[in-house]
């Protein structure tokens, strides 16, 4: 098809990429991020104003903010480019997890359980490193704007061993049936639900919370893990596990 040119792009970019070490690709995203600042006027113009006004800090501060902000995202994209160099005898050069014993608690109960996260860190490195470290992880995962960017990301989650499937779709038959098998079946709540969701109060403004991840605990009786990743300074991610939650009628 026509449009199959963004996906073949992607590969091609990604075979060049994973030629590299690491430690280079950080920092081919650190000037990345610094251009996309520098060019990106509209989004970084809004996240000024989101950021001072929640925030309440001054314009110098949140400028900082920003601009880390636009070099993490840049060196996301380059690390995902990078995924099939993952390996589960390397992953831990790039990702540890913390707090595993949570994980292990909550499978314990051979109901399964609902981890849950957000858009934060390299969240598909967290995904690739939890199945890679042993773990049966099935994804929840929303629809791309570009077809192609969904299809390449898809193939990639695959290829680490996680299960993909569509959120408002028939395939929640089959993530639940994965969490009554015993997987982990993972949710990133942070997204706009619209008016499906639940409005809650987040820095002064109500949002619309996703309720899928509570619905799957109430329904299947599942705990739920909050788990989250972030950058080490040194380079790679730490992922964070938390203390189980169980529902209570």
């Amino acid at each position: 098809m026509l449009q199959d040119w963004q996906y073949y792009c992607f590969k091609l970019a990604s075979r060049i990429v994973i030629l590299f070490p690491y430690k280079f690709l950080l920092f081919c995203g650190k000037l990345l991020g610094f251009v996309y600042y520098n060019v990106a006027k509209r989004q970084r113009e809004r996240a000024m104003r989101q950021i001072t006004e929640r925030l309440g800090i001054s314009q110098n501060e949140a400028e900082k903010i920003i601009k880390r902000m636009f070099v993490k995202l840049a060196q996301t994209f380059f690390e995902v480019l990078y995924m099939p160099k993952l390996t589960p005898d390397n992953i831990s050069m790039y990702v540890e997890i913390k707090n595993r014993h949570y994980l292990d608690e909550a499978l314990s109960r051979n109901q399964g359980a609902v981890y849950l996260t957000a858009h934060i860190g390299n969240w598909e490195w967290m995904g690739a490193a939890v199945v890679m470290n042993k773990y049966s992880l099935a994804s929840i995962v929303k629809r791309q704007p570009n077809d192609q960017h969904t299809r390449l990301l898809n193939e990639y989650r695959r290829t680490a061993g996680i299960e993909v499937f569509a959120s408002g779709s028939t395939e929640l038959i089959a993530a639940a049936k994965a969490l009554k098998q015993g997987k982990l079946v993972g949710f990133l709540s942070d997204q706009d639900a619209g008016g499906n969701g639940i409005f809650v109060e987040f820095l002064g403004k109500m949002a619309s919370t996703p309720q899928g991840a509570a619905i799957f605990a109430k329904k299947f009786k599942a705990p739920i893990i909050p788990a989250f990743i972030a950058r080490r300074p040194e380079g790679g991610h730490c992922v964070t596990i938390w203390p189980p939650i169980y529902y209570n009628e």
